[in-house]
C-alpha cells in the first residue's frame, strides 16, 4: 500500500471517530435533558420524521429507513403510539401489504410542544462549542457526508456503520 492513500484512509478514519464520537457525547446529553413526559425520545423521532413527509404521512418501511431503530422495533414503537392516539396506521392504497403512518393531529400538538422545549436543549448542547458560521459549516460538512454515503451505499448495495476502527491499522 502507499503512503499517500494509507494516510487517506487514516485521515478518514480519525474524522469519523471525532464525529462518532461527538455524536455519541451530544446524544447522551440531549437524551439525558429529554422532556419525556408525554413521549420518548425514540418516540419523538417518530414524530419528527413524520412531522416532515406530505401529509405527515409515509409508509412503515419508509419510516424505519429513517431511525436507526430495527423494523421490529419500529413496529412496536407504532404500535404504542397508535394506542395513545399520536399516530394511526393506515392500509397503502397503492400495496395491499404496505402501511402508512400518519401522525395524528393530536400526536402533532404532542410532537409540537415537546419540539419546542427539545430545540432549546439542542441549540444548547450543539451551539455551546460552536459559532454561527461554524454551525453553518457543520451543516454543509454533514449534509455533503450524508449524500455521499447514500449514493455510495446505491452503489455497493448497504453499508455497515462501525464506531470502532483504530487508525494505526488503516
Amino acid at each position: 500500500m502507499n503512503e499517500p492513500r494509507r494516510s487517506e484512509k487514516a485521515t478518514a478514519v480519525a474524522a469519523w471517530e471525532a464525529l462518532f464520537r461527538a455524536q455519541v457525547t451530544v446524544m447522551r446529553a440531549l437524551n439525558a435533558d429529554f422532556p419525556g413526559g408525554e413521549i420518548s425520545f425514540n418516540e419523538y423521532d417518530v414524530c419528527f420524521n413524520l412531522s416532515t413527509q406530505p401529509g405527515r404521512r409515509c409508509r412503515m418501511r419508509e419510516l424505519t429507513g429513517h431511525l436507526l431503530l430495527t423494523q421490529p422495533s419500529v413496529s412496536r414503537l407504532v404500535d404504542r403510539l397508535t394506542a395513545r392516539g399520536i399516530v394511526e396506521k393506515q392500509p397503502d392504497p397503492t400495496d395491499a401489504r404496505g402501511v402508512i403512518v400518519a401522525l395524528t393531529p393530536h400526536g402533532f400538538d404532542v410532537y409540537r410542544a415537546v419540539a419546542v422545549q427539545h430545540a432549546q436543549t439542542i441549540a444548547d448542547q450543539v451551539g455551546a462549542g460552536l459559532d454561527d458560521a461554524e454551525l453553518r459549516t457543520l451543516t454543509e460538512l454533514c449534509t455533503k457526508l450524508r449524500t455521499a454515503a447514500a449514493a455510495a451505499t446505491g452503489r455497493r448495495g448497504t453499508t455497515r456503520t462501525t464506531s470502532g476502527v483504530d487508525a494505526a491499522a488503516v
